[in-house]
């Protein structure tokens, strides 16, 4: 990946965001690359999810600015439901309507708000299906799919849109253990097709294999950036060392 202003999709500077008069987000910067894969990891309440969720306007920042391809996203006049389809994102507990059959839960977006043939989005949702190994679970409905299933079809569903970014929320926090390797293999394929990805997790191994680089996160603020092997091997700062030496890595 060759680091320069041109490839920046996105640009958060000087970040903050409060709630109830405490700030929870304390400045935050930071860009990110096309084609590069951005691991945030930190202590629970750190501020990792409410910073995935600025970046997709589901919360509203204080002051600072954050820029998709070099154009403000912060803005009164944002239209937020078309910067969600360039920057998609995948919830913890999957948001699929349960109503609906996984392929009308995935051509949702597609026809309804992208206004797409229905031919081409329902060959392109059959495709990403098949990639993940549910092609034969495309009638059914949610209760009838496991956690990592329904998580994988919330992939599937975030891919139909053609997003130009996908934000991670602890993605596999709900899930059982022996489900979590599914979903993370269908992340790790993401990555390896250059697939740019913001994502938060508490998967340590699975943060060292697909991160171009670390985001160590702690009380609203970034305390260190680093290359995975540089993080995980040798953390720069006392209280990345800490929180490693808690999880025993």
């Amino acid at each position: 990946m060759v680091e320069n202003n041109s490839d920046v999709l996105l640009d958060m500077q000087d970040i903050h965001k409060e709630f109830d008069n405490k700030e929870v987000l304390k400045g935050v910067s930071i860009s990110l690359h096309k084609g590069e894969v951005l691991v945030i990891l930190g202590p629970s309440g750190c501020g990792k999810s409410t910073l995935l969720r600025c970046l997709n306007g589901l919360e509203k920042i204080q002051s600072g600015d954050i820029k998709f391809k070099d154009k403000s996203i912060v803005q009164k006049n944002t239209n937020w439901q078309e910067i969600r389809e360039k920057i998609g994102m995948v919830f913890q507990n999957y948001e699929l309507f349960p109503h609906m059959t996984v392929i009308e839960n995935i051509l949702l977006g597609p026809l309804k708000v992208q206004k797409r043939d229905k031919t081409e989005a329902l060959t392109q949702a059959e495709e990403l299906l098949d990639r993940v190994g549910l092609l034969d679970r495309k009638d059914s409905y949610p209760r009838q799919l496991s956690g990592g299933q329904k998580q994988r079809i919330a992939i599937v569903r975030a891919l139909c849109m053609n997003p130009e970014v996908i934000l991670f929320d602890e993605v596999t926090a709900s899930l059982d253990p022996e489900v979590v390797r599914e979903v993370l293999d269908v992340i790790l394929g993401l990555a390896k097709n250059g697939m740019t990805m913001v994502i938060v997790t508490h998967e340590m191994g699975f943060a060292q294999s697909v991160a171009d680089r670390v985001v160590f996160m702690d009380e609203g603020r970034i305390c260190e950036t680093s290359k995975p092997d540089e993080f995980f091997n040798n953390p720069r700062t006392e209280r990345a060392q800490h929180f490693l030496n808690i999880l025993q890595y």
